[in-house]
């Protein structure tokens, strides 16, 4: 398919239009490539340099990302930003992001994928942001402890940026909001949960969560926006067939 046939299906399984207001990143095809067949699509978290290379290198003709590279402002075309359009435009790959549109997707987002690992059974929306519920909270299918927990949502086994374990030695009930959300254990406290999941904390944050005895697990930014491009690339290949491969940026952040 074209670029122009792609960004048509990826509008069809995402609310683009939905999250306009909320979402400053520049959600669809944000580089297109020279009108040619797409027939390799590569997958991953983050936009750059490195990223694209070895894009190129696996043949894929798109590359389909979390965190892409337009996020609300005009940029100069000099420095960084320069080096990563001219890496897509000397390889000719179209690039494609997926910000909270993917993050808050009720089947291939990264919340949807984080409490389907945790066994979150029946969940409900959680965290507002800009008007939108971005997370899921619900009860667990069986009690999990901490580490438990840690284990379950570890890509690859990679250990978490942090586990703060003050409230119960098994827990139940259980909130999630991948990446950076490190404010929203606020409204896990008062919502009552057992377990807060997301990908950073913040310093701040640290006496509210020991103080109200409450779980909190920063299990990276990375690593908890891994889950939902890997879910889009499974149903890209399974949907249309499509070649597909992941490429792994681990950041450690």
């Amino acid at each position: 398919m074209t670029s122009r046939k792609w960004d048509a299906y990826f509008r069809s399984l995402f609310d683009i239009e939905g999250f306009s207001s909320a979402d400053n990143a520049l959600n669809g095809l944000q580089v297109d490539n020279n009108g040619g067949e797409i027939r390799k699509i590569a997958f991953a978290v983050d936009a750059s340099v490195e990223t694209f290379e070895r894009a190129a290198s696996c043949g894929a003709g798109m590359i389909f990302v979390h965190h892409g590279l337009f996020w609300g402002k005009p940029l100069a075309v000099a420095g960084n930003h320069r080096k990563r359009l001219q890496s897509l435009l000397e390889h000719n790959i179209a690039l494609y992001a997926m910000h909270l549109p993917l993050d808050q997707h009720p089947a291939l987002g990264n919340n949807a994928a984080l409490i389907d690992l945790l066994g979150v059974k029946e969940p409900k929306p959680f965290g507002l942001y800009h008007g939108k519920m971005i997370g899921y909270q619900g009860t667990l299918s069986a009690p999990l402890s901490v580490d438990e927990a840690v284990k379950k949502i570890a890509f690859m086994g990679r250990p978490p940026l942090g586990v703060y374990p003050f409230g119960k030695k098994e827990n139940v009930t259980c909130a999630v909001i991948s990446g950076g959300a490190a404010y929203d254990v606020i409204d896990a406290i008062r919502e009552e949960v057992d377990l807060y999941v997301t990908g950073e904390n913040a310093h701040e944050m640290y006496h509210h969560i020991l103080e109200s005895g409450i779980n909190m697990i920063s299990g990276g930014h990375y690593s908890t926006e891994v889950w939902g491009v890997r879910r889009v690339m499974e149903h890209v290949a399974a949907d249309l067939g499509t070649e597909v491969e992941f490429i792994d940026v681990p950041t450690g952040l």
